[in-house]
Formats: C-alpha cells, structure tokens, sequence
C-alpha cells in the first residue's frame, strides 16, 4: 500500500525541517511513502522558498485554512492511503509499517497515533499528553496533532475535510467512525509544546476543551476560531 502524507503549512520555516527530516528516515527505512505533499496556504517567513529546494517534495498554492489545504492536497494526491500531518509534528519511524499493518483489515478506515511533547518538557505537559492519549484510546477518536490517516477510497467517499478554519479534524473523525474501525496506534507523534507555552499549559488545555464544548453544542467554527489563539509567526 502507498501512502501519501499531507501537510498543511502557514509560515512553518522553523518547523519543517525537522518534520520533514523524520519522513525521509521513515522513508528509507520502509519504502512504503509514494509522495509528500506540502500545502502552502499564503506563507511570508520563508517557508515557500525553502521548499523549492526539496527534491522528494511536491509543493502545492492554496487559499488559507487548514480544511482548505488539507483538502487540496489529499484531491492532488496518489496513495491508496492518506496520512494528514501538521507541519510542527514528528512521526515515530515506524509510522508507515504500522499504518500498514493496521489497513490490512479491511474493516479498518483509517486512524490516528498517540500523542508526546518534546523529551525534555515540563510535569504539567507530560500529565496533558497522559490525559490526551487517554482520551484517545477511551473513546477511539483523535484531533489533526495525532496524524489522521485514512483509506483513500473512504476519503473521497465521504466527500474530504470541510473547508472549516478548525474542527475539520474532528468533525472527519466523527464520519469516519461511522464508515468503519478507527484505530489508536500506540506510537508516539512528537507535537510542538509552543501553543501550550505561548497561554501556559493549563489555560490553553481548558480554552480547548471550551471551545471542544463549543463546537459540540453548535457553534460555527468560523465563530470558534476567533477564541484559537495563531503562536505562527
């Protein structure tokens, strides 16, 4: 199976090289990644230019929002599976491998991986994370931090990410799991700890569950979106 990955970008200049840099490693040890597409949504630090200078990576132009872009990249893309990215976070090596492992079930949709802050981060990041992942493998659900996959066919059936500024993640999970198995992997993504620091982490954790809360009883997310605090330069 061959697998596209997808990632949406707005000024990621300092980002992606390291995310980028954990792909190819994940590349060359599985050979199992057809392509990685990067969709710039409007970038002015850089980030466009510096991708003109990498060779394995397909570069597309889109209009701003991270349902947008998502979308946009996953209709240009190739691989019978899709794995969407954000442009601050690591994949573990064996990504692929275990993506993998896990579509050979035919009853299986797609899925998501764990989450972890960078080795050396505070108790009160580490207690997040340990609270997010618990989430995630209690009720089978993951938000766009935890690298969504999916089947490309289940993709394209349910018509893609909406084009929403936030909750395209979750709201895709949501008609996903009603497709078919959702499954947690139980490696880790290394997420960037800069929005939980930019607010401190136990006023950002709350504000995302309220604004969770807010996207469960209604509220447009084009409305939830000027609560989301943008820490990109």
């Amino acid at each position: 199976m061959n697998i596209s990955i997808i990632i949406p970008v707005l000024n990621e200049r300092d980002n992606l090289p390291a995310t980028l840099e954990a792909i190819n490693s994940e590349e060359s040890d599985t050979g199992r990644l057809t392509e990685i597409i990067v969709v710039d949504g409007g970038s002015t630090d850089g980030t466009r230019e510096w991708l003109k200078t990498q060779a394995k990576v397909r570069v597309l132009d889109s209009a701003r929002g991270r349902g947008v872009q998502l979308h946009a990249g996953a209709q240009a893309a190739t691989g019978e599976a899709f794995l969407f990215l954000h442009g601050d976070c690591l994949l573990p090596r064996e990504a692929p491998k275990l993506m993998v492992a896990a579509l050979r079930d035919n009853a299986t949709v797609g899925g998501c991986f764990l989450i972890g802050f960078p080795e050396q981060s505070s108790l009160s990041l580490r207690i997040i994370a340990r609270g997010i992942n618990a989430r995630t493998i209690a009720t089978r659900t993951g938000t766009g931090d935890q690298a969504i996959f999916v089947r490309r066919e289940v993709y394209e059936a349910l018509g893609g990410f909406r084009p929403w500024p936030l909750f395209e993640d979750v709201d895709l999970v949501t008609r996903l799991k009603r497709q078919g198995r959702f499954v947690v992997l139980r490696a880790v993504v290394r997420i960037s700890a800069r929005r939980w620091m930019a607010s401190g982490p136990w006023r950002t954790t709350f504000l995302m569950y309220g604004l969770r809360m807010g996207y469960w009883l209604g509220i447009p997310p084009v409305k939830l979106k000027q609560w989301f605090v943008d820490v990109r330069r």
